[in-house]
């Protein structure tokens, strides 16, 4: 019981450490690729920090399992490398001992990142979908798009032909002015700029190179004046255009906001209108067959054109236009149950997906365990390098899988099971190697590969190469 409680306290440190860098890591990539859409939006900082929480539940799902190999390399490297992995075997203590309270928990962590990703994670997912729909609604060009007459903007009707949404800046500017019921304004510019103002109480409209016609609607004095400039502004009252939160339950939830119990529940409804689709193209085709097999044409289903008697229309003609009205009939059929089974094969890779992740965790135990005990390195370095590649090939394993199976080359189970039934193997070779001997990786072989110009000598090795 101490030496697993021992192993167990090596492990919590790095776990920590590396889960805090990693989520550090995802949560400034997720900010370097969506600043664009936070910034000048007047949004505060309570809003800010509740798009960050609300994506930092798939951040979870991705570092646990990764930390957890970065954890076993550094505490069983730290332990082989002050000779306690030695000291521990000479004592009886086998490899399999060792791993054992580690493995316990990561079990116990597996079916806990499961649990959360069919509770928390779906409403995470889906509730950070909808704040990033309501951030994007709040950006003034968003709804401007080119070609199209908007209206969004109240008392004004935009146009424009080019719009850059990165800037702002707007092309080919026509701008009907008709907050004022008294005169009619058409204003015309080569380019322009949106924003908000300071105060985000109003919407800020620079303009360059344009010209402004303006008429009155007054029938006792219509007025026409005409107006060139080189730059002008316009103030909009900024009304209704700040940021607005939306129901939860207005946006229909995708495969990802979904727990796996629903999901299954609806690929059982989508298998079960395939199988009604299938039976009713069947029996249609066999009443076809009949029909025209003994002339029993009144038996078609009514679906099928009718056909009054004509007496210049021969069998043939008749013939051909009920089978192409067949046909017609079942190619519908077809692309339903094709696009059904393309929305099973979506859901069911996000079932398995839910469980195949975490069970990484368990597999990454017996994986990183040999390699901490064979490397007798413990820093942080050299653990979180050997754990980037096998968690790199893990994952490209993992994302392919998904592509793979969303568009039906390979079965979901495959594509999301595969990274964990080719690495599990390893796994286990590893961890009965380590038993059966001392296996250990020669980092200095490993250094001749390395040209010299790459590589990053100690100061006994420049002494020794100094006396050579």
């Amino acid at each position: 019981m101490n030496l697993d409680r021992y192993i167990l306290k090596s492990h919590v440190a790095p776990f920590f450490m590396s889960l805090c860098v990693l989520v550090g890591i995802f949560i400034l990539q997720f900010m370097m690729k969506f600043i664009d859409h936070l910034i000048g939006k007047g949004l505060g900082v309570s809003i800010i920090i509740e798009v960050i929480l609300t994506n930092l539940a798939w951040m979870l799902v991705l570092a646990i399992p990764m930390s957890v190999l970065i954890a076993t390399l550094m505490a069983y490297g730290t332990m082989s490398a002050n000779n306690e992995i030695t000291a521990m075997k000479s004592s009886g203590v086998s490899v399999y001992r060792m791993i054992t309270a580690p493995l316990v928990v990561s079990v116990l962590l597996a079916f806990g990142l499961m649990e959360f990703n069919n509770k928390v994670l779906p409403d995470a997912n889906h509730r950070a979908k909808t704040l990033g729909i309501d951030i994007r609604r709040a950006r003034p060009t968003l709804s401007l798009q080119p070609g199209i007459f908007s209206q969004d903007i109240k008392g004004y009707t935009l146009h424009a032909r080019k719009n850059y949404e990165e800037t702002n800046e707007l092309e080919g500017l026509t701008i009907y002015d008709h907050s004022d019921p008294n005169t009619n304004v058409l204003i015309s510019a080569e380019r322009g700029f949106i924003a908000y103002g300071p105060d985000f109480q109003n919407l800020i409209l620079d303009l360059f190179d344009g010209e402004i016609h303006e008429i009155s609607t007054q029938r006792d004095n219509q007025e026409y004046r005409r107006v060139q400039f080189t730059r002008h502004r316009i103030l909009i009252p900024y009304e209704g255009y700040d940021f607005e939160r939306t129901a939860d339950n207005v946006f229909q939830r995708g495969d990802r906001e979904l727990s796996a119990q629903v999901m299954r529940e609806r690929v059982d409804s989508l298998r079960a209108m395939n199988s009604r689709i299938e039976r009713v193209t069947t029996e249609l085709i066999e009443n076809y067959n009949k029909g025209m097999l003994y002339g029993e044409f009144e038996h078609l289903p009514p679906t099928l054109p009718a056909f009054e008697h004509d007496p210049y229309l021969s069998k043939i003609q008749m013939a051909l236009a009920r089978a192409r009205a067949l046909s017609s009939s079942i190619d519908s059929d077809i692309r339903r149950l094709q696009s059904n089974e393309r929305r099973i094969d979506q859901y069911m890779v996000e079932v398995h997906k839910k469980y195949a992740i975490p069970i990484a965790c368990i597999v990454f135990i017996l994986i990183g365990a040999p390699l901490g005990i064979m490397t007798r390195k413990g820093g942080f370095g050299v653990a979180t390098g050997i754990s980037m590649g096998f968690f790199l090939m893990y994952w490209s394993f993992l994302i392919g899988g998904e592509k793979l199976a969303d568009r039906g080359f390979i079965s979901p189970f495959i594509g999301m099971w595969g990274a964990n039934i080719l690495l599990l193997p390893v796994g286990i070779y590893l961890t009965v190697r380590t038993q059966k001997e001392r296996l250990l990786i020669n980092w200095n072989k490993l250094k001749k590969i390395v040209p010299k110009r790459f590589r990053i000598e100690t100061l006994d090795e420049q002494e020794n190469g100094d006396q050579q």
